[in-house]
């Protein structure tokens, strides 16, 4: 009951502001002049607000009313708000009022300032009003918390937090007048640091900060922290516009002073150095426009200038220079597309001409170095530039891009290769070279190595299939032939290819290895046949039976062979026929060799010999002396490969002209009629005991290439013409640019084919009756078959 009773004491007491307001000014006034204060003052001051806002109107039984706290709230439907509400709006009013009276005695003292003192004068006041400012909401949080918080809520337009007061009346008076004077003074301290100067940073963040903090959600009192409405209007938007006029300025000056290096070293030094600005004293937000603005000024307005050093600079090879352009440049949106064509046409004409350079070189250096010449040439071209794109253009895509079309239009159309079956031709021969046996064949990490270079210049090679082609006919001929360095680096070099282009560019290549292996097998079967029929072979001899379907061998010339030799033939046929019926043999003799004796000379040799040539010399075996007309009609070779396989022989002083010098030696040109007489040169020497004469003729090769390109021809034609079908027989009908279209998508993988060769396959396969025109469409085809 007595806790009750001291209640009700409690809640009769009244607090007057008049009673209050003078002892709570001096308390604010304590407050705005910086006064020290200790805890129970400020409790005391806090108290003072709590007990004006909790104070309500009481009546008395004699119908006098006690003091009534006036208050504005309103409820609702709009009716005044009596009793046991809390007060606080004359208190809001007498605040408002203090802080208005405080600002404009600053204004009074700062209103004549200008540059830096009205710089000092505006952030000293500000840091020291934001203090008291907060120390002041700290005292009428209550306020705050109850009557403040209900008329917002209510919807009262004009109240605010005390803090949020503070702000506001700052921004309406002191602000208000001065913000353009402290805006053109931090614009000016700015400047004074571009041009090398130092300044005092803590104004312009305490500028910066006064402006943030100004920016009210108004409209929003729920909405916490301030926005930056003020900031930009009142002064990025300027900051921005002064720091364009400064450096549109400075980089005119500077680049037609200096040279675009150094410019390009200014401009990138700039660039940081506005960066820092904004971590240092600028907002955050304000980072992206001033990096714009002086990107535009600074890089994009002098692209043109960029563009014309760009040549200049990749003709010196200045990387490091090209490679700051690209940083700035990249800054720009589609900054970058002419510089790219730039690279593109520069890396073409270096091609050409480090090409063009060779001249005779590829001929002169014969079929062993000339391909090997090319390839590498092209390869020095290819990895300056792919360096220089890896470290100045940091492997950005569109650079990348410019030098895989670089590269394709100068490695398929120059001066060695004035087609585009020139090129691959060329690649297969320095493969052949670097696959074959030779003293010198590099180490297998080496030869990896440049193989994998070999898949570089592949890579850009748009006639694939004349790549394969030859490239399946050297193949051959090293398996065949034995001469194959590494079935490794053989083997490596098939996957890699199969990896850029599939299955089935490599299936044949993969075939001949498999006949290979299966021939060894065979081979040991029939020696093991022969060692127990007891009756063995006079010679050593060895085969390899070859899938007709895989190889790229033509059917050979008939000839005779010597009877020591059909025997073997005889033999084997038999043996092959007795394991597998129903199959047959088609010996390609043209393509055998063998390993003489000789018992005529002085010393003993070994000579290496084809078969044409084995056949030659074991004639002699049964004459001395042979007219070339009798050696046609006993060996049955062709003259024209009679000739120069005697050719051949007679220039390696094996055999000589009858009745001639022995020293005479026969020319290049020089031909042998039919009567023309041999014999064997009897003071044959050779330094080596082991000689090899067996050397491809001139006529075979040239024509062995002659052919090559005449079954790519074909082959193209008959790839051409499935193609359409398979389109066709997909889409029924189709128009006849899209037709083209799309063969020429299907094949470009492994061709560039002729818009006049598709046609020609179109008109064949419509007479075929494969596709026919449309009527009264000529220019659409349907599926026939």
């Amino acid at each position: 009951m007595a806790a009750r009773a001291q209640n009700a004491n409690a809640v009769q007491q009244n607090f007057d502001l008049e009673q209050i307001w003078g002892e709570l000014r001096k308390g604010i006034d304590e407050v705005f002049q910086r006064q020290r204060m200790n805890k129970t003052r400020y409790v005391q001051l806090y108290t003072y607000v709590y007990n004006y806002c909790t104070s309500v109107t009481q009546n008395t039984s004699n119908g006098n009313s006690s003091s009534t706290r006036p208050t504005s709230s309103k409820n609702k439907k709009g009716s005044q708000s009596t009793g046991g509400q809390f007060v606080g709006l004359e208190l809001y009013k007498k605040l408002r009022a203090y802080l208005k009276d405080y600002q404009n005695n600053l204004l009074q003292r700062g209103n004549n300032l200008i540059d830096e003192p009205v710089l000092k004068f505006y952030t000293q006041q500000w840091e020291e009003y934001q203090f008291s400012a907060r120390v002041l909401n700290g005292i009428c949080s209550y306020l705050n918390r109850h009557w403040v918080k209900r008329e917002c809520e209510e919807g009262s337009k004009g109240i605010y937090e005390i803090y949020q007061l503070a702000l506001v009346t700052w921004r309406d008076t002191l602000f208000a007048n001065l913000n353009t004077k402290v805006t053109k003074a931090v614009l000016k301290f700015i400047e004074k640091e571009r041009l090398g100067e130092s300044i005092n940073t803590r104004l312009v963040s305490s500028v910066k900060n006064c402006y943030v903090e100004l920016g009210l959600n108004e409209e929003d009192t729920n909405i916490k922290g301030p926005n930056l409405s003020v900031y930009k209007e009142h002064f990025e938007n300027e900051f921005l516009k002064d720091t364009g006029r400064f450096y549109a300025r400075e980089s005119a000056e500077f680049i037609e002073q200096n040279p675009v290096s150094e410019y390009m070293k200014k401009a990138e030094r700039r660039l940081k150095e506005e960066e820092r600005k904004v971590l240092e004293y600028l907002h955050e937000n304000t980072l992206t426009p001033l990096l714009k603005t002086c990107e535009k000024e600074l890089i994009e307005k002098h692209l043109e200038t960029f563009e014309l050093e760009f040549q200049t600079m990749l003709k010196a090879d200045k990387d490091e220079d090209l490679g700051r352009m690209f940083e700035l440049v990249s800054r720009i949106p589609d900054g970058l597309s002419k510089f790219m064509v730039l690279l593109e046409k520069h890396i073409e004409e270096v091609g050409l001409g480090q090409i063009e350079k060779l001249g005779d070189a590829l001929s002169s250096e014969g079929p062993q170095n000339g391909p090997k010449i090319y390839v590498q040439t092209i390869l020095e071209v290819h990895r300056k530039f792919e360096s220089l794109v890896i470290r100045a253009f940091k492997r950005e895509k569109g650079f990348v891009g410019s030098l895989d079309k670089a590269c394709t239009k100068f490695i398929n159309k120059n001066k060695a290769a004035n087609t585009a079956s020139k090129s691959p031709e060329l690649l297969a021969k320095y493969c052949d070279t670097l696959l074959k046996k030779s003293s010198k064949n590099p180490e297998d990490a080496e030869l990896e190595e440049t193989l994998n270079q070999i898949m570089t210049v592949f890579k850009y090679i748009e006639e694939k299939d004349v790549f394969q082609s030859f490239y399946s006919k050297m193949l051959a001929k090293r398996l065949v032939q034995g001469q194959s360095a590494s079935d490794d680096a053989e083997a490596s070099m098939i996957s890699k290819l199969k990896q850029a282009c599939g299955f089935e560019y490599t299936n044949k290549l993969q075939r001949m290895f498999q006949d290979v292996a299966l021939s060894k097998e065979l081979i040991k079967k029939f020696r093991d046949h022969v060692s127990k029929s007891g009756s063995p072979l006079s010679v050593d001899f060895s085969i390899q039976v070859l899938s007709s379907g895989s190889w790229p061998f033509g059917q050979g010339c008939a000839f005779t062979l010597p009877p020591v030799l059909e025997r073997c033939v005889s033999r084997f046929t038999t043996f092959y026929n007795s394991m597998h019926s129903g199959r047959k043999l088609n010996w390609l003799l043209h393509m055998s060799k063998g390993e003489l004796v000789t018992g005529c000379f002085k010393a003993t040799y070994t000579i290496t010999a084809s078969t044409f040539q084995m056949v030659i010399l074991l004639a002699f075996n049964e004459c001395e002396k042979w007219s070339v007309e009798k050696l046609e009609e006993s060996t049955l070779i062709k003259m024209d490969i009679l000739q120069q396989v005697l050719g051949i022989l007679l220039k390696s002083k094996l055999l000589k002209l009858a009745e001639s010098d022995d020293n005479q030696m026969m020319s290049d040109d020089s031909t042998l009629s039919k009567d023309t007489v041999i014999e064997v040169f009897k003071g044959y020497k050779n330094k080596k005991l082991k000689v090899n004469i067996n050397v491809p003729m001139k006529s075979e090769t040239r024509q062995e290439s002659e052919n090559t390109h005449k079954h790519i021809e074909e082959d193209r034609k008959m790839l051409i013409q499935a193609a359409i079908v398979r389109v066709m027989k997909t889409r029924k009908e189709l128009q006849h640019n899209i037709l083209v279209a799309e063969v020429i998508r299907q094949l470009d993988s492994r061709f560039k084919p002729k818009v006049p060769q598709i046609k020609k396959s179109i008109d064949v396969l419509i007479e075929k009756e494969y596709m026919d025109r449309k009527k009264d469409h000529k220019d659409v085809y349907t599926y026939v078959a």
